[in-house]
């Protein structure tokens, strides 16, 4: 059997495949919703209401690296859980500048409080996980 369909026999390497999966559709999401209120018509932009635009930026550029990532992780590459530790991180930071940004009075929308504590916690919980299960895994050409 080879490593990967062995990897993907163990529950382990299930919960890594359904992470990846997610990361992979997460990020398709991501890029096609951000890129629609970024270079979409004033309709748009007029529809995501009160958005940070540093945030959006931050998220759509964010979407291609959770594509990335998730692909990484589906082909258990050990970087994939730096790489997912990074963008918990960043993740993370941009989250924390933006609850300054609300917390001193600044325009925002209720959705996004909730979209960054989903994206933040989503990357957190990879990270420990790839971590967990590609630590030691050694790498395949």
């Amino acid at each position: 059997m080879s490593a990967s369909a062995q990897n993907a026999s163990y529950p382990n390497g299930r919960i890594l495949n359904l992470a990846a999966a997610f990361a992979v559709l997460f990020g398709l999401a991501t890029v096609v919703a951000g890129g629609r209120v970024l270079f979409g018509p004033a309709e748009a932009r007029a529809a995501a209401g009160a958005y940070v635009p540093a945030v959006l930026w931050f998220n759509f550029v964010a979407g291609f690296g959770y594509i990335a990532l998730g692909g990484a992780l589906g082909l258990r590459k050990r970087w994939a859980a730096g790489g997912a530790a990074l963008m918990a991180l960043a993740t993370a930071v941009v989250y924390l500048a933006f609850g300054l940004h609300v917390f001193g009075g600044g325009d925002h929308e209720l959705r996004t409080v909730v979209a960054m504590g989903v994206r933040t916690g989503f990357w957190i919980t990879i990270a420990v996980l790839s971590a967990r299960h590609l630590k030691h895994r050694k790498e395949t050409p």
